[in-house]
């Protein structure tokens, strides 16, 4: 059964049911043979045998009374042997039931004692089962007789053969039926089963937009549903798999270039003054940089996506963090000529990972200022709001369209198609910023229009009571 195919698996069962259907309808058919045919036929012996034999319990068994049972044979089903000893009944019933005497030891001993004795066996002259019963006459000085009643039974088919035809006809319209709702079903949930088992192999080639049209809503279509959701999702996965090639390559083709290009210049001494040499040489230098950043933000976000980093959990006073963070930013805010506004809450505890929530602060600081239009205004705002603390981040520059704030956070993902050089990182750091979040068990959502510019918010889960007490201990 191991090796069957589920369909060969059902078909089995299904011809194992007929079968046994079948058989359970022959021992039916003989229960009713046994308990009802001959058990009626032996019931009607017993009263025919003795409201005969009861009307001759006294007197001697004369002509006249043997003459008058006789008449029985003409008027019943049955026939009757009317003998006066036990040994002339061979006489007038020469047969051997199932090859043996009529009448045994036993048989005489119940009957000197007034009681009756059913035999039943098969008589092979007649070719056929009979039943019958002797009956013990008495008279006034005891026994003076005895009376056989016999009858042949009808053989099975015989019994039934006025329901045959009905059977049979009843038979073949159940099996008839029972074969449209099997076939009915058997396309009901092969025929979508096999053609899973086409788009599986579809899906295994690689070929990832094949989809299972259904319109039900059994076990078969939430099976379907499924399938679909899986392919729709590694469909899904391909296309970032070949974005994130494509931009990797583009990512590391570009200073690699720049690198490739100024080592050959200086190598052949293709400049025109030292100036010039060392410019290449700053250019060299920055590239290396932005390669060396690229591989250390890649890095670090498999290692914290694949849960390698075990966070350094510890009361913070997240308002200070936020503000020694703004401070590594004093150069390009005054180069920019971009404002800063603040309310913060400085009063509110967080616990999670310093190092960690300083990089969140970093990372969105950095990409606010980078896309902030020059002489505007960064709204920044910390506050406890809903048992969580609220960190809102509001530039005025650049505006993301919508169908594009849903992959925000996606690796190496930018708003900017053309992934200018002059404002773009490597698009890793709101990555990075969603798994730190994630792992805190915070949130992040970002908005943006062009009216009230692009918002980042974060919430993070503040310290409970608990703990602070514990902290200030």
């Amino acid at each position: 059964m191991k090796n069957l195919t589920l369909s060969r698996k059902l078909l089995a069962v299904l011809l194992s049911s007929i079968a046994f259907t079948i058989l359970f309808s022959f021992f039916f058919i003989h229960f009713l043979y046994s308990k009802l045919y001959l058990d009626s036929m032996e019931e009607s012996i017993v009263y025919q045998g003795k409201r005969t034999a009861s009307h001759y319990h006294y007197g001697e068994l004369s002509d006249e009374i043997i003459e008058k049972i006789q008449w029985y044979n003409i008027v019943s089903e049955y026939e009757i042997i009317v003998v006066d000893q036990l040994d002339e009944l061979t006489t007038y019933f020469p047969y051997k039931l199932d090859y043996k005497n009529l009448v045994d030891k036993n048989d005489y001993a119940s009957l000197e004692k007034g009681a009756y004795v059913v035999k039943k066996g098969y008589v092979e002259e007649l070719g056929r089962e009979v039943l019958g019963a002797i009956f013990p006459i008495k008279g006034n000085d005891g026994l003076i007789g005895f009376i056989y009643i016999y009858v042949p039974l009808a053989d099975i088919q015989d019994v039934f053969r006025e329901s045959i035809p009905i059977l049979i006809a009843v038979g073949t319209l159940f099996f008839f039926i029972l074969f449209l709702v099997v076939n009915r079903a058997w396309q009901s949930i092969f025929k979508p089963l096999q053609d899973l088992q086409h788009l599986s192999g579809e899906i295994s080639k690689g070929n990832y937009t094949k989809r299972m049209h259904t319109n039900r809503n059994d076990e078969i279509g939430q099976l379907a549903d499924a399938f679909n959701s899986m392919s729709h999702s590694l469909e899904k996965q391909e296309e970032q798999k070949k974005e994130f090639t494509s931009n990797i390559v583009h990512e590391l083709r570009t200073p690699l270039t720049y690198i490739s290009g100024y080592v050959h210049v200086l190598q052949e001494k293709i400049y025109s003054s030292p100036e010039e040499a060392e410019s290449y040489l700053s250019t060299i230098e920055k590239e290396t940089k932005r390669l060396n950043k690229l591989i250390n933000d890649l890095a670090e976000l498999n290692h914290l996506q694949d849960g390698m980093y075990k966070m350094e959990r510890q009361p913070i006073a997240i308002a200070q963090l936020l503000l020694d963070t703004l401070e590594l930013f004093q150069f390009r805010l005054t180069e920019k000529n971009v404002e800063i506004q603040m309310e913060l809450e400085e009063d509110i505890i967080v616990e999670g990972d310093p190092q960690r929530i300083q990089q969140v602060f970093y990372n969105t600081i950095d990409n606010a200022i980078k896309y902030a239009d020059p002489n505007s205004i960064l709204r920044l705002q910390l506050r406890k709001m809903d048992g969580q603390v609220s960190y809102r981040l509001t530039n005025s520059g650049i505006s993301i369209p919508e169908e594009d704030l849903a992959r925000i956070g996606e690796r190496f993902f930018r708003t900017d198609k053309a992934r200018n050089r002059t404002t773009g990182g490597t698009g890793l750091g709101l990555s990075i910023v969603k798994e730190i979040v994630r792992m805190h068990g915070g949130t992040f959502t970002m908005e943006s229009d062009e009216t009230n510019g692009t918002t980042v918010t974060i919430g993070l889960p503040t310290l409970s009571t608990g703990r602070r007490d514990e902290s200030h201990e």
